[in-house]
């Protein structure tokens, strides 16, 4: 058994009877909701033509949003609905980010995510789903897809249907019959500055990045009405990814040069190193659990885990890597050189920590910039410059100026490979519409100021010049502080531009 959804564009009249049954039934709250009617005309005056759509959860077969979440909170059920427990719920807004269709939002008043659940609670009545109940022209049709004598069995193989975005792999199980096209593509109708009906919500989100979507001409196909959806990770996020960076960088960059036995490493290795990894590291599992919508159920990570989610696996890398730094600082603080052992579970926790979260974004399969397979290893670079960035930061204020010229030399080197890597992800992977939206906002768009001068220019381009001018700026010191702090802050920039882009193409 297989519950589905067929709509019947060719039958609804746009009523939004639906959407209200919904909010009842559910008791949905003000500026959210499990299903709704977006609108979109084409044409110009006097020919112009009004298409709807009802938008809501697809219960995909292979559902991304179930692999993504860390507590299991979301699940399928024996009859294929996708279906919820707000009770395992952390308020992560992964599930968020992995679904393609825009389906899940979060409910207000419990501080959980929440959708459509076919209305699982009808279901154990026997009773159809309240949408289906109140429909006036009988445009919603759920039932079991698997069986040839159900009335959707019949529509499906008889009818011409077609999803929402099935390249996602999702399998889908919402169909439509006679729905325009351009509902189908979030990307396709221009974006307009506010609706017939009401006003466009300012979400006060950092990403109200709208404006930049394509203007079409006034025949084109044009967004009159749909609901708001902001982007659900924020500065909290990109602080996160920055903090990260520096916890694991200190780590790879130490093992690597204690490995190559560079200078004397006793002051900055010894325990200036550890503490560093220990600090940023705590600072990144309080930043995790601060955007947490349900903070105080943070553990359930641990107790309640999907292994399938890298979140959970992130969250056992940063453990892991805890335990490590912990162990270099207590064989610091009794002045003991780390066995070599030691370093070395250090740097593979550091490269997993470093990583994962590229893992992470890559299961948010409805934003398609982070698909970029070069997006786990960018983020070891990124650790790299950042690590090799603090440490220069340290050694000059504890006095360990052996070792400036290597850890500026592995800065210098870090740089150049995370400028070749950005470019490379920039004009060299391919890039679907959503992917290519994002990238253009980036190179010539509304973000292009800041990332051209901000995150390549600032980050990239000034520390690199820096170094290479060296002490004709005023010291070797000087030059080093001037790039690392440099470095840092370009990459600062660089994750709150890669977020804002990746939420910036709209998924409904």
């Amino acid at each position: 058994m297989r519950y589905g959804f067929v709509i019947d564009q060719e039958r609804c009249i746009g009523c939004h009877a639906c959407t209200v049954a919904c909010k009842e039934e559910h008791n949905v709250a003000v500026g959210v909701f499990r299903t709704w009617v977006k609108y979109i005309e084409k044409g110009s005056f006097p020919a112009v033509q009004r298409h709807f759509g009802v938008m809501r959860c697809n219960h995909c077969d292979n559902a991304p949003c179930i692999e993504i979440c860390p507590t299991k909170a979301l699940f399928r059920r024996d009859d294929g609905v996708v279906d919820f427990d707000s009770q395992r719920c952390i308020g992560c807004k992964s599930c968020m980010q992995a679904c393609p269709y825009d389906a899940l939002y979060i409910d207000p008043s419990t501080n959980t995510a929440a959708k459509c659940n076919f209305c699982a609670h009808r279901l154990e009545l026997e009773l159809a789903p309240a949408c289906v109940i109140v429909c006036p022209t009988q445009a919603i049709i759920a039932g079991d897809l698997d069986s040839p004598q159900s009335e959707i069995g019949r529509i499906v193989a008889s009818r011409q249907v077609v999803s929402r975005k099935p390249e996602k792999g999702t399998q889908p199980k919402l169909f439509y019959v006679g729905i325009d096209g351009d509902l189908l593509n979030p990307g396709a109708p221009a974006a307009q500055p506010s609706y017939l009906w009401a006003e466009k919500r300012d979400d006060g989100h950092l990403y109200n990045l709208s404006a930049d979507r394509p203007t079409l001409p006034p025949a084109g196909a044009r967004e009159v009405y749909n609901v708001s959806h902001p982007a659900p990770w924020g500065a909290k996020i990109a602080a996160y990814l920055w903090t990260k960076s520096i916890a694991a960088g200190v780590t790879l960059v130490a093992a690597l040069l204690m490995g190559l036995k560079v200078g004397d490493q006793a002051r900055l290795f010894g325990l200036a190193t550890p503490a560093l990894g220990l600090g940023w590291s705590a600072v990144t599992g309080l930043l995790l659990t601060i955007d947490l919508k349900r903070p105080e159920r943070f553990y359930f990570l641990l107790t309640k885990s999907n292994f399938k989610s890298w979140l959970v696996l992130g969250a056992y890398f940063l453990g892991a890597y805890g335990l490590c730094a912990a162990g270099w600082l207590i064989a610091g603080w009794f002045a003991l050189a780390p066995p070599a052992w030691l370093i070395g579970l250090g740097a593979l926790a550091a490269i997993g920590t470093a990583a994962y979260s590229g893992f992470l974004f890559a299961q948010a399969k409805g934003r398609d910039l982070w698909q970029s397979p070069l997006f786990p290893w960018h983020l070891v670079i990124q650790a790299m410059v950042a690590g090799a960035a603090m440490l220069i930061v340290v050694a000059v204020a504890i006095g360990a100026a052996g070792l400036l010229g290597v850890l500026q030399t592995t800065l210098f080197a870090a740089l150049v490979l995370n400028l070749l890597m950005i470019l490379t992800e920039v004009y060299a992977v391919p890039h679907n519409q959503d992917a290519a939206l994002a990238v253009d906002l980036l190179k010539s768009g509304a973000l292009a100021k800041r990332f051209w001068g901000g995150a390549l220019g600032l980050g990239v381009v000034v520390p690199l010049l820096v170094m290479g001018l060296g002490t004709g700026l005023g010291g070797a010191a000087i030059a080093a502080l001037v790039a690392s702090a440099a470095a840092l802050a370009g990459l600062w920039q660089y994750e709150l531009l890669w977020l804002a882009a990746g939420q910036a193409a709209p998924l409904s």
